[in-house]
């Protein structure tokens, strides 16, 4: 592979280490002006003033790509750590009903919610599905994304969340972007299990985890804990079974009710608990001890009208704040990473520092990934982006629109705004 260098940028704009930055260290950026950035084997050999990179690569004797950064500022690849994104069917119908006020529980009762999205992809063929998913991806892509968690959880029986997993599997390796798979069989009660949700759990764990871990599907495992859909005891069980498997766990925790479902990540070495819309102000401090992110979703919050994740609280108290998108086709039908920093930093206090954190290293570290990716720095993966912007405060100060210009994922260009 060819080297390349990346000249005359604006603007570096970087969180730095190989793990989830805490508390006011997100709110550190190493910045270089008129810098460089070179690529070597897919990796970031040198970043830095570009007198400094060039004089480098000349003692080395090394001829590279040179590519024109000039009036552009360079970010890490953006990573989304917490989405739904392959799924059949929409729910457009349940939008209004949502905000007049329907009750999610409500909206699942009726058969509508994950129900309802369970139905159109057991339909599904898996070619169905990769073009369904194929098609999302690549619209992240251009959104800046370079690394995505996946959630199965649209199944809720054996044969459809292994298609799930499968199918994005197939995605990894097809496309330039990344994709980590997550198992969340435990995303709701089937028809099939009404008022047994207790055998429903023991059919994840007898047949479907040794499965995922024996053909392996997926890193880690998921559970959508809350009041109505799974207890912290069932979320519990699901999650020591895992971790036998040597699955790593996340966990849905206090979305709509606060259950001490963050305390219940914290306690089990969770790499993440994600929503924390109603997080006490005890698991708070928990995840401020703890090695567990914290994933907010604020477009969720958004689209339900919904009060924010506390994130000025977390961030105070030390803990490691992540932001991710929640995509799905019920509570949050979107990908949108301006909207995303925009509401973070305008609706939840968070500097745009903290926020690129949060989109970039502490996101990767959300999906055990941080020592590789995440942050531009010497032996990290060539994930970049340049932005039609010469600072990174324009992220957010062009409040919701798309500055990507560039895009390069293991140092290849993959994709250009011509």
């Amino acid at each position: 592979m060819e080297d390349r260098i990346i000249r005359h940028l604006s603007q570096v704009a970087t969180p730095q280490g190989e793990t989830a930055r805490r508390g006011s260290e997100m709110n550190e950026l190493a910045i270089y002006e008129d810098a460089a950035i070179w690529i070597q084997a897919g990796k970031i050999k040198a970043v830095g003033p570009d007198a400094e990179v060039c004089a480098a690569m000349q003692q080395q004797g090394v001829q590279a790509q040179n590519i024109d950064g000039q009036g552009h500022c360079a970010v890490p690849g953006f990573v989304d750590p917490h989405t739904h994104f392959l799924f059949a069917g929409t729910r457009a119908k349940e939008f209004d009903d949502r905000l007049a006020g329907v009750p999610y529980l409500e909206l699942l009762q009726r058969g509508g919610g994950i129900v309802s999205t369970m139905q159109a992809t057991r339909a599904a063929s898996e070619e169905e599905l990769y073009q369904l998913g194929q098609q999302t991806l690549m619209a992240m892509l251009r959104l800046g994304v370079t690394t995505v968690e996946g959630k199965s959880g649209y199944g809720l029986d054996a044969p459809t969340e292994l298609r799930l997993l499968r199918t994005m599997r197939r995605l990894d390796h097809d496309l330039p972007l990344h994709v980590v798979n997550t198992y969340l069989g435990a995303h709701a009660v089937p028809p099939e299990y009404k008022d047994h949700a207790d055998d429903y759990v023991n059919f994840i764990i007898a047949q479907v985890l040794p499965q995922v871990a024996a053909g392996h599907l997926a890193e880690f495992v998921d559970v959508f804990c809350e009041t109505g859909v799974f207890t912290n005891a069932q979320s519990e069980r699901i999650m020591q079974a895992a971790q036998q498997h040597g699955l790593a766990l996340k966990l849905h925790a206090d979305e709509m009710s606060s259950t001490g479902g963050a305390g219940l990540a914290c306690r089990m070495g969770a790499v993440s608990a994600d929503h924390l819309l109603s997080i006490s102000d005890a698991d708070i401090e928990a995840l401020a001890k703890s090695q567990t992110v914290a994933v907010l979703l604020p477009a969720t919050a958004f689209c339900m009208r919904k009060k924010y994740a506390p994130a000025r609280q977390m961030i105070q108290a030390g803990a490691a704040v992540a932001l991710a998108s929640d995509y799905n086709p019920g509570s949050c039908y979107t990908y949108s990473v301006p909207l995303i920093l925009g509401l973070a930093v305008i609706a939840m206090q968070m500097t745009t520092a903290e926020a690129l954190t949060a989109m970039t290293l502490n996101a990767a570290a959300a999906v055990g990934r941080a020592d590789r990716i995440g942050s531009i720095e010497k032996g990290k993966r060539a994930d970049i982006v340049l932005l039609n912007a010469p600072d990174y405060r324009f992220l957010v100060y062009k409040t919701g629109l798309n500055l990507v210009d560039k895009v390069f994922c293991c140092g290849n260009l993959v994709y250009n705004n011509l």
